[in-house]
């Protein structure tokens, strides 16, 4: 035994039988005891200076402890220490007050309650020490699994109490019933568990022998006990299985029954107990290779914990519930602040078993070795509920919690939701007025929630719903409408920038049918900045809650109202559209359209086709520029294509360098090699919105959204570059999405592939070419061989106009057959201008 583990009555020997030796040393040497010689005074000096300086540094040791157990009262380490002095010191009040201390906010570990045990046991005596001693062992073993505590307390009853002792019929009842309490809490341990069948036997066999031989009856009724324990034990998976069985047919010879000891294990057996013992030999072969590997020495607790959730799994496969409880209990007393564990422990007891009592002692502790998890918390209060306790225990476990620690705002809102379905549920039971509930409970719970949550929480959907329930409830339970627009208005007042919750507002006054009330919250809210398209839709809903519920001036003065609010915000969104590119690269966009258009007019292959008429006519209509922009783009739409898909305007978010390195000779050119595409955009989605989209992805580097480059609208595509292919990677799980209203498509940008003839990517600098680059490709002369290359075929007389790069659909990739007309060979312009002249 270790000298932290001895108790205060083996150190008190000790310290006697070390003062004890010198003085019978005096006796056989008088000159070594002579009192006044001075070897004798020079060492009791010396000695009792030692023992005031030990003094000395214990009480100053126990102050600092004591001081910094004031100022942190919930640390454990500390509390270990605290106790750990006292014992050595003996002050055993102190020790006894400092252990119901520590009880108070922690539990205690086996060896601290058996040491705790001992300590009491040491220096009380009587009836009344004995009961308190008996409290002890019984909240140990409460806390924690442990075979040992177990076979500390029943060997403390059968020597302490009395009536255990003597033997009567009070005390074998209360023995026999605490046995079986050892046996159902640890007498499946399948290394230790033995111990207590072998105490339970021991018992009932010295019960036995104080039988009178002349009660026969009596005598082979407890003959008949015995056996049934050896029988129960020999069906347990447990170690020590063949042993047990020896012991068994031992005590069967020993009491009259014709067995041959020395014949094979199971000779002489009844049928049923050999079943049982090898149908448990079996499963224990199977468990044998687990508990090794849980037993190694030198094992990590990372690699016992993994090894623990191994066999965990094994027993639940197995389908026996008191088994998988068990080993769970071993398990939360290896790592009994595992969250995990406990989380894990108590969802599999809520799902399987029904004993209501078992499972709340079982989130009791739960809740005491891992305050800061909040689901423990709910589910304590779940569980005291389906045990239908008082209200007065609920509320106490419930403030309990508000003291706690969480790590997320979410889980004092999900303990306070709790709390109020409970009172809900139980205030709707019949009976509810025998526990005084009644609605101002469930009101102040959210009024408490309010004041904690409403800050941290302000406009998140979570303080809406809390807000939404509570309002329902005061309108429908507590029946009281004034309150449920209470409520709501107290809800916009701390979130009156988010528009779910005028909605909901709303809402529960139409449900309720007073138009009025909800008509004249549209008139509140419809001005109101929301985030979004929140502006633009409470607009349109007050629009159509008119259309289904008002009369035609109701109608025709939302409509007066609504107008200008959505011309307003129409025109600041585009506003802040033109301010999201800069002023630079919007002077340089026009100055390269401008020189764009001037390459076409000038161009000479353009005018060598031309006819001098054909030129004549086109300069007298210039100054009829509707006239002049129309012909432009019918003579040029296939180099517009090139031209405008090559180079789009394109919003780029702000902390682009490649804004600031902008060229208006060359493109910047993007290699897109960890870029996302983004199509089927919300036309109004600007750079931040699709930033926002991605921002649980992290990463987001830059977004482009392509424009179109005359009207400045978004083309509903967008480039998204990420800092790594791991983010990448996952805001590619976010396709088919919704966002804004419609369900986007994400991919992979490649820009190694050829996309000749695609115009998006080119768009977006694929091609690494500049604008002007892929403008003068386009315009250079092209060879009869280039031009054959296209298999391109115009037939008809309405395809004069489609562009070079689109093949429409029904027009065939092959060479033209002989003799299909002369329609088949492209036209020049001057066979098109004849041809209109004739028409």
């Amino acid at each position: 035994m270790e000298p932290e583990d001895q108790t205060l009555a083996s150190r008190t020997r000790e310290e006697g039988q070390d003062t004890d030796t010198p003085m019978a040393d005096t006796n056989e040497n008088p000159e070594a005891t002579e009192p006044n010689s001075p070897d004798s005074i020079e060492s009791s000096d010396s000695d009792s200076d030692s023992e005031s300086e030990d003094e000395a540094q214990q009480k100053f040791e126990l102050q600092n402890i004591e001081s910094h157990l004031a100022s942190e009262p919930s640390n454990y380490e500390v509390h270990v220490q605290y106790i750990r002095v006292l014992r050595k010191m003996g002050e055993i009040e102190k020790l006894r007050q400092a252990s119901e201390a520590m009880n108070e906010i922690f539990p205690l570990t086996p060896v601290m309650w058996q040491e705790w045990a001992r300590d009491e046991a040491s220096i009380s005596t009587g009836a009344e020490a004995y009961l308190g001693i008996e409290k002890i062992y019984e909240r140990g073993v409460s806390d924690y699994l442990s075979v040992s505590l177990w076979c500390d307390y029943l060997r403390f009853v059968q020597e302490y109490d009395p009536s255990v002792r003597e033997f009567t019929l009070d005390g074998i009842a209360k023995a026999r019933n605490l046995f079986e309490r050892a046996i159902t809490a640890a007498g499946l341990h399948v290394t230790e568990g033995s111990k207590i069948w072998e105490a339970y036997r021991e018992f009932e066999q010295a019960i036995l022998h104080t039988i009178d031989e002349t009660n026969i009856k009596e005598k082979e009724k407890q003959v008949q006990r015995i056996r049934s324990i050896f029988h129960r034990q020999l069906s347990v998976p447990i170690a020590n299985l063949r042993s047990t069985l020896l012991a068994y047919k031992s005590w069967e010879v020993e009491i009259g029954t014709a067995l041959d000891v020395e014949s094979s294990d199971l000779d002489g057996i009844p049928s049923t107990v050999a079943s049982a013992y090898q149908k448990a030999l079996e499963l224990y072969n199977a468990r044998a290779d687990f508990e090794e590997q849980i037993a190694k020495q030198g094992i990590s607790d990372s690699e016992k914990f993994q090894q623990l959730m191994i066999y965990l799994k094994f027993e639940q496969s197995s389908g026996d519930p008191a088994r998988v409880q068990l080993l769970y209990e071993r398990a939360i007393t290896e790592f009994p602040v595992s969250s995990d564990l406990w989380l894990g422990y108590t969802h599999y007891l809520d799902k399987t078993l029904k004993v209501g009592n078992i499972v709340r002692d079982v989130y009791s502790r739960a809740t005491k070795n891992c305050p800061w998890v909040g689901e423990l918390w709910v589910g304590f209060l779940l569980a005291l509920e389906r045990c239908h306790v008082h209200e007065k225990e609920m509320s106490n476990v419930f403030e309990r919690s508000l003291l706690c620690t969480f790590s997320t705002i979410e889980e004092y809102l999900n303990l306070f939701l709790t709390r109020v379905d409970g009172l809900r549920r139980r205030i709707l039971l019949p009976g509810a007025e025998e526990d005084a509930l009644d609605f101002s409970l469930i009101r102040e719970t959210f009024q408490r929630a309010s004041d904690y949550l409403s800050q941290q929480m302000k406009n998140t959907d979570g303080l809406l719903h809390m807000y939404a329930y509570w309002a329902r409830l005061e309108q429908n339970l507590g029946k009281d409408q004034a309150a449920a627009r209470g409520v709501w208005e107290s809800l916009i007042k701390i979130c009156g920038s988010l528009m779910e919750a005028w909605q909901g507002y709303i809402a529960m006054e139409i449900e309720l049918g007073h138009l009025n009330e909800a008509r004249s919250i549209y008139k509140r809210c419809y001005s109101k900045r929301f985030s979004g398209t929140g502006s633009e839709d409470i607009c349109h809903c007050w629009l159509r809650f008119e259309r289904e519920y008002g009369t035609l001036e109701d109608f025709d003065h939302a409509t007066q109202k609504v107008t200008p609010r959505l011309e307003e915000l129409q025109l600041f969104r585009l506003q802040q559209e033109a301010q999201s590119v800069p002023e630079l690269i919007d002077q340089k966009e026009k100055l390269h359209k401008k020189n764009v258009h001037g390459k076409r007019k000038t161009d000479s292959n353009m005018n060598d086709e031309q006819s001098p008429a054909k030129r004549q006519k086109n300069t007298a209509q210039k100054p009829k520029k509707v006239h002049e922009k129309e012909m432009g783009r019918a003579q040029n739409f296939a180099e517009e294509n090139e031209v405008e898909e090559a180079k789009p305007k394109v919003e780029e978010h702000p902390n682009d360098q490649h804004i600031k390195d902008f060229n208006p000779g060359r493109a910047k050119a993007y290699t897109d090699e960890c870029t996302a595409f983004v199509s089927n955009l919300n036309l109004r989605a600007t750079s931040e919105d699709v930033k926002n989209f991605f921002s649980d992805v992290g990463g987001v580097v830059s977004v482009r959204v392509l424009r179109d480059k005359f009207t400045g609208t978004s083309r509903g595509l967008a480039y998204v570059d990420f800092a790594d292919d791991a983010q990448l990677t996952a805001a590619l799980r976010k396709n088919k999405q919704m966002f804004l209203g419609k369900k986007i498509s994400i991919a992979r940008s490649n820009p190694k592939q050829n996309r000749k003839g695609s115009a998006g990517h080119g768009a977006s600098g694929e091609h690494a070419q500049s604008s002007n680059q892929i403008f003068r490709e386009s315009k250079a002369p092209r060879s009869a061989a280039d031009r054959q290359s296209d298999n391109i075929q115009l037939k008809g007389r309405n395809t004069f106009a489609i562009p070079r790069n689109v093949r429409p659909l029904g027009v065939l990739a092959t060479n033209p057959k002989p003799g299909e007309g002369e329609d088949e060979k492209p036209k020049s312009n001057n066979e098109f201008r004849e041809m209109f002249l004739k028409k």
